[in-house]
């Protein structure tokens, strides 16, 4: 009898339903959040409502931005500490040098994103990922008790620093010098981020391929400028909550865990909901050139809601899972959330060759209620399609390169043929 020691491929049997199923569920809000960025500037899309739209517009925009923005970026990065957790795992069962292996994993994931950054589209989460998952190996060893402790501190980070700011610069506002210094330097950031907004707008709009690049570039620096700010510390303690999920058992072995799953499902996702409410009546749009107790409120309500709201909509994914009315239905996101790579680079391609000027020049044509729609449609043909695709072959493209790369050998693409 011998021993396994080569770390392979996840087979598609050793696989967490669960988890993908998820991230099934995660790219559609992905898609859901990333569209309005798709059909115009991406930093017009990150500030809230839109305060000139009317009628359908208005109320897709508003209901999009309590119930999915910030919430699905959150829940994809609980997954990629899950799958962080997993990786560890079945590494320390081939007895193999996990570090090298994750070294080679993430850097290949940090070619596809600077690739879709400067390429594709400016709006990728794939290179900050990898970033910060360079720091999650510090944590490799991290007792499992105390995964979420780091994980809830590391979130709250920028939750505490954005009251702090707001409470600062109310107070500064009782002193005429401190006032004008603060004022200016938020009127400059505000001027720096409506340069790069119609910097966006023509490059993607109207320009050239070359344009829309150089862009990406502008953009990418910018975007790589908050890695250690507000998003670096959330995406980091969202991965360490995701670890602890795998490693306790909660995602595998929901059954182990039916107080916690409630809580999630009547308390976090409620108390959520009531927060992003809370944050829309505060501040429905940002003004990046403001900054005062009532704007700090609203941020870090809007970011521990996106927390609150994300376990909520997992925990009930996982009941639906749990129910043999459901559990069909929802399983046909599971092919989908295995091919999450493919499907989140092709939501990019074909939503830019739609409205990039480059592309069919749709551009700022397509209305915020009309981009629901258009969601919808284009990820039920991706559901259809992974299905199909994973019918034949074990990968979807994108994620047969990354384990190429990753493994240094080229893994089998083909399905195995049922036995009859």
């Amino acid at each position: 009898m011998t021993t396994t020691t080569v770390l392979t491929p996840v087979a598609a049997g050793e696989r967490i339903e669960a988890m993908d199923v998820l991230r099934g569920f995660a790219l559609l809000g992905i898609l859901l959040m990333n569209i309005e960025a798709f059909v115009g500037p991406l930093f017009a899309a990150i500030t809230g409502l839109d305060p000139s739209l009317r009628g359908a517009d208005r109320a897709a925009d508003s209901l999009i931005y309590i119930f999915v923005q910030g919430k699905f970026y959150t829940l994809f990065s609980l997954l990629f500490g899950m799958g962080f957790a997993v990786m560890i795992a079945r590494a320390h069962a081939a007895d193999r040098a996990f570090v090298p292996f994750y070294l080679r994993r993430t850097l290949a994931l940090l070619g596809f994103g600077l690739v879709h950054a400067l390429l594709v589209w400016s709006g990728d989460i794939l290179t900050v990922y990898a970033l910060i998952a360079l720091v999650l190996l510090l944590f490799r060893n991290t007792p499992q008790s105390r995964l979420p402790k780091w994980g809830i501190a590391l979130y709250l980070v920028p939750v505490a620093l954005m009251l702090a700011f707001g409470l600062l610069s109310t107070v500064a506002q009782g002193d005429p010098q401190a006032a004008a210094a603060m004022n200016a330097s938020l009127a400059e950031q505000g001027r720096i981020m409506d340069e790069a907004l119609q910097g966006q707008r023509q490059a993607y709009g109207s320009g050239s391929y070359a344009e829309a690049v150089a862009q990406r570039a502008e953009d990418l620096m910018l975007f790589l400028g908050h890695v250690g700010t507000a998003m670096g510390w959330q995406i980091l303690g969202l991965f360490l909550l995701g670890a602890w999920f795998v490693r306790s058992g909660a995602i595998a072995r929901p059954d182990g865990f039916p107080r916690l799953y409630a809580w999630m499902r009547w308390v976090a996702l409620p108390a959520g909901l009531a927060m992003a409410l809370a944050s829309f009546w505060l501040m429905p749009t940002m003004d990046y050139a403001r900054m005062d107790m009532a704007a700090g409120g609203a941020i870090a309500l809007s970011m521990v809601g996106s927390l609150l709201m994300c376990l909520g909509y997992a925990a009930w994914l996982v009941r639906g899972l749990q129910s043999p009315r459901w559990a069909g239905s929802l399983g046909w996101l599971a092919p989908a959330g295995r091919m999450a790579l493919t499907n989140y680079l092709t939501q990019s391609v074909v939503c830019t060759l739609l409205f990039y000027g480059y592309g069919l020049g749709y551009f700022e044509q397509l209305s915020r209620a009309w981009q629901v729609p258009f969601v919808l449609a284009l990820f039920a043909l991706q559901v259809v399609a992974s299905r199909a695709w994973l019918s034949r072959f074990r990968y979807g493209p994108a994620e047969w390169v990354w384990r190429a790369l990753t493994y240094g050998q080229l893994p089998a693409m083909r399905a195995v043929a049922p036995a009859h």
